[in-house]
């Protein structure tokens, strides 16, 4: 067990059973021109994160442990889209028009693609899911289970959305999670700092969160 530096108390990590999920680091979303800008949003911030999530995913990598991508998407003929989740607001995109990187957030399309910086590379999983939560309707649970994973350490986007959500998901069934302060981000500030709070509120109610150079270091000998 290596025991990794953080709030609101160290993390137990048993290495042999320990996993990377980036959650859904997209063009659409953190492009200019994409999904997320179209929203009225500021990309920029979602960019100021990708050093960070970089140098965890490289940590991962040299110590040999899993990694997980995920990607919101969807079918092309917007059979797992809930009318609910398209037609909500006056955005100036839908999910599945026409937008400069392709059809927005769908399965295939330019923006729907993984940041270049932070591609998979073979062997790590990807996994598409079509809510904000990447276990449902998705085959993460099984994949973790036949890897013997346990404990989960989060970077990507949004930290109060597909972030939290996944990490209460991934609570619920059980799991340890841990998020990489550095290597999360919001497009508003203060949603970021009030996810954390509640993240770890209450001896860890759903999970740990740490400094990047913290959790490289405690991997560092897996």
């Amino acid at each position: 067990m290596a025991a990794i530096e953080a709030q609101p108390f160290p993390f137990p990590a048993r290495p042999n059973e320990l996993a990377l999920i980036v959650i859904d680091m997209q063009r659409d979303f953190a492009e200019a021109g994409g999904f997320g800008e179209s929203l009225g949003n500021d990309v920029s911030r979602i960019g100021k994160i990708v050093p960070d999530v970089k140098r965890l995913l490289e940590g991962f990598r040299a110590a040999s442990l899993p990694v997980i991508h995920t990607m919101e998407c969807h079918r092309p003929d917007l059979s797992d889209l809930p009318p609910a989740k398209r037609d909500r607001g006056n955005p100036t995109l839908r999910i599945g028009d026409q937008g400069p990187m392709g059809r927005v957030l769908i399965a295939g399309e330019a923006g729907t693609s993984i940041i270049a910086e932070l591609a998979p590379v073979d062997g790590e999983i990807v996994i598409e899911k079509p809510g904000k939560g990447a276990f449902y309707a998705t085959g993460l649970g099984q994949a973790l289970a036949e890897k013997g994973i346990t404990q989960l350490v989060f970077a990507g986007v949004t930290t109060e959305v597909c972030v939290q959500s996944t990490m209460r998901e991934a609570n619920d069934r059980g799991f340890e999670c841990l998020l990489a302060e550095e290597a999360t981000e919001s497009y508003f500030p203060e949603f970021k700092v009030a996810a954390l709070s509640m993240i770890r509120a209450q001896g860890a109610i759903v999970g740990w969160t740490a400094h990047v150079d913290d959790i490289l270091k405690g991997i560092s000998h897996a």
